[in-house]
């Protein structure tokens, strides 16, 4: 899925500027929520995510009510009205997940890191006091055994 479509989603004419950046922000976001929905679907376990029991798809997608979701923010942008977001939701998961965005996804979790762009880690990073970005392999450039 591109920033387009998902710009295209939110009801915007156009992708110029802060509004696109901001939908790109929002793509990261979606694909996030679709990795974590799609989860069950991957595993075998059911064959949609609305089956998933435990999943937040029949909240966001189909309006099932419940205690313990709260709506986030990049789910309210997503429409004025709780039919629009629900629609818009659902229409997220039209589009399949690239093996590059999975690969990304999966190499920072499996290394504690996290997927975002770079003022989200920067953020994480001041809030927890903890690298969240991978660094290069090796040793420093310029770093030299002192000679005995």
């Amino acid at each position: 899925m591109t920033s387009k479509v998902l710009y295209s989603l939110l009801g915007k004419a156009s992708t110029k500027g802060n509004d696109q950046k901001k939908c790109k922000v929002l793509l990261k976001d979606a694909e996030i929520y679709r990795y974590i929905e799609l989860n069950p679907v991957r595993a075998g376990i059911v064959t949609n995510p609305k089956d998933y029991h435990w999943s937040s798809y029949g909240i966001n997608a189909l309006g099932n009510v419940s205690d313990l979701c709260t709506p986030h923010p990049e789910y309210l942008n997503l429409g004025r009205d709780s039919d629009k977001r629900r629609k818009n939701y659902r229409e997220l998961f039209k589009h399949q997940l690239s093996d590059t965005v999975l690969e990304q996804i999966r190499k920072a979790t499996n290394k504690g890191m996290i997927v975002g762009n770079d003022r989200f880690r920067k953020e994480i990073e001041a809030l927890t006091g903890r690298r969240v970005k991978e660094k290069k392999r090796g040793r420093p450039v310029g770093w030299r055994k002192p000679k005995v």
